[in-house]
């Protein structure tokens, strides 16, 4: 049986986005994707970008991926979070995640996402499973 895929959903704007400087740019049929300028704010200790931020963004991009396959009356929740961190992202490079919903089930999504700097070079791969909960239910 197929499944009608909410593409029309309209996502506003998170608070974290805002603190952050991250926005969406694009959510649709199970994909969507998030950018953001890196800058000195955003820096640890040795002057590169935040694992956290990094985590983030492309935590935001899984999010808006999976919900865009949801009807309205649905939300879910993120219930495991994986990242991997390939290459340092720097103040100034602009930062792009893209996420993919790879598997969806009655009540589990998997959803992977790729952060690459504004020379394509892959920054970080991140996957996480997200849970479909009735906002009756929240």
């Amino acid at each position: 049986m197929s499944r009608k895929i909410f593409s029309q959903r309209k996502f506003p704007t998170p608070p974290v986005a805002k603190l952050i400087g991250f926005r969406l740019i694009q959510a649709r049929k199970g994909k969507a994707i998030c950018e953001m300028q890196a800058g000195e704010k955003h820096v640890n200790t040795i002057g590169t970008v935040h694992g956290g931020i990094l985590c983030d963004l492309s935590d935001a991009a899984m999010g808006f991926a999976f919900l865009s396959l949801l009807p309205v009356h649905q939300v879910g929740v993120t219930t495991e979070f994986r990242i991997n961190f390939l290459a340092p992202a720097h103040p100034g490079d602009r930062l792009k995640a893209t996420a993919k919903t790879l598997s969806r089930g009655k009540s589990l999504y998997y959803v992977e996402c790729e952060v690459r700097n504004g020379r394509k070079r892959l920054v970080a791969k991140t996957s996480c499973t997200c849970k479909v909960i009735n906002k009756r239910k929240c």
